[in-house]
């Protein structure tokens, strides 16, 4: 990687993409006629944007459908950008290594001025995201259009220093996807390992227990399937030494909250699955906290969300970390510390994370706009229970997945602020790329 200061010798221009480039929007043939459909000719829709570089797409259109709509092949490399879309769909932008049509609400940008790198025009307007929303038209449904992308201005060092950068740039994409990709295999391997452990168990020496299929004289059938003959199946409530939800009404309110220094509030926003997230954090004076005291919080407690909503399930389950001072729980965010001589917290808290588990949380969800549950029905769970020893043993190879998960996490956040980074410096010009030097070594 050869970088260098500004200034250089060649400086920037800058020109308006409809200047340097073709703006193509696509089309969608009719639904109504099935032969337009399940062809060989790809075909994006605008939620295939969220991937930034574009080798598949799931649709799939004939020549016919092709001719009878406005649909344009477009021949690699092109950048393709959300013209509208739920959410945070619309300014998205991906860049095609295939050819490929894309429905109405997708725009290809294809250059047509040789001094113009494609894969620099993607890198580029990656950081322009909020800028693009903001040149949406319209109103409540406000989205880009054909005439609004070619009046957006860009910049355009030489074609070497463009390729040199996006070369540079794509280089930490690749590295970035893998460790998504290792992130996804891990997060699966975890799913399935979850799955097996609290169906089979685990024996002495470490290893998963024989499945059922192989030894059923060592499996009982109980109100939650198949579990080993030598567990227990118990209600939530029985190995509970106390199980809280927050206070509620006028005990607990946002006008109570101070400023650090204080005592910490756990809120549902703080519970994810199996980890605690710290980002968001909220105080309470001292002196409340003491009045609130039956609702503390202390290292290693069990905390459950008792509401959720879309992808933030009722029942997930996390532990408060070692090295957090106490704190107090919130309302719809249950504390669970466990009868050590019964259960371990950690071995709760990841059963709690099973989709055997959510499967019977569901049964008691209420509520229609956002569910949850009470401590009255949290407590009926069943929960299949081995020694402690095994329990440990459980804990150990969770954890230790948990672990490798959460480097490969850290992995992919240290490398996209990298990419943050070099973006800020080589698409803005304050770093340069010395391509002359490149070019006589």
């Amino acid at each position: 990687m050869r970088r260098e200061c500004a200034p250089f010798s060649h400086p920037w221009e800058e020109a308006l993409i409809g200047e340097v480039s073709d703006v193509i929007v696509g089309g969608t043939p009719s639904t109504a006629v099935p032969e337009f459909w399940g062809g060989n000719i790809q075909w994006m829709a605008s939620g295939d944007v969220h991937r930034e570089h574009i080798f598949d797409v799931p649709g799939r259109i004939t020549d016919k459908g092709l001719r009878y709509s406005n649909a344009v092949i477009v021949e690699p490399m092109a950048v393709a950008i959300a013209l509208a879309g739920q959410g945070k769909t619309r300014g998205t932008v991906a860049l095609t290594h295939i050819p490929v049509c894309t429905n109405q609400s997708i725009a290809l940008i294809k250059p047509k001025d040789f001094r113009v790198d494609p894969a620099f025009l993607f890198q580029s307007l990656i950081p322009r995201y909020e800028e693009l929303r903001s040149r949406s038209a319209g109103g409540g449904r406000a989205g880009l259009t054909k005439s609004i992308l070619e009046r957006v201005p860009i910049q355009m060092p030489r074609k070497e220093e463009q390729s040199s950068i996006a070369e540079i740039l794509a280089t930490l994409d690749g590295a970035i996807e893998q460790t998504e990709a290792l992130i996804a295999k891990y997060q699966q391997i975890k799913a399935g390992l979850m799955h097996d452990l609290f169906t089979r168990g685990v024996t002495p020496d470490g290893r998963l227990g024989p499945p059922r299929s192989e030894a059923p004289h060592l499996y009982q059938w109980s109100d939650r399937g198949w579990i080993p003959t030598d567990w227990r199946n118990q209600h939530l409530e029985t190995l509970a030494e106390s199980l809280v939800d927050g206070p509620f009404g006028s005990n607990l309110k946002t006008e109570h909250y101070v400023g650090e220094p204080g005592v910490r509030v756990v809120r549902l926003q703080n519970v994810d699955s199996g980890e605690y997230n710290d980002a968001d954090r909220a105080f309470i004076s001292e002196s409340h906290a003491n009045y609130l005291i039956r609702n503390q919080v202390k290292a290693g407690d069990v905390l459950i969300a008792g509401l959720g909503e879309d992808n933030n399930v009722v029942g997930r389950s996390c532990c408060y970390p070692e090295g957090l001072p106490p704190a107090i729980n919130k309302a719809d965010c249950f504390r669970l510390r466990c009868r050590e001589s019964v259960g371990l917290n950690r071995y709760v808290m990841y059963f709690l994370n099973t989709d055997g588990a959510r499967a019977q949380i569901r049964r008691f969800e209420q509520g229609v706009t956002r569910r949850r549950i009470n401590t009255t029905n949290l407590k009926k769970l069943m929960i299949g229970l081995p020694s402690i020893g095994e329990q440990e043993r459980v804990v150990g190879l969770l954890d230790a997945a948990a672990l490798q998960l959460a480097r490969d996490v850290e992995r992919r956040s240290k490398l996209q602020q990298m990419k943050q980074g070099l973006m800020q410096d080589l698409l803005t010009g304050r770093v340069r790329v010395n391509t002359e030097e490149a070019a006589s070594t």
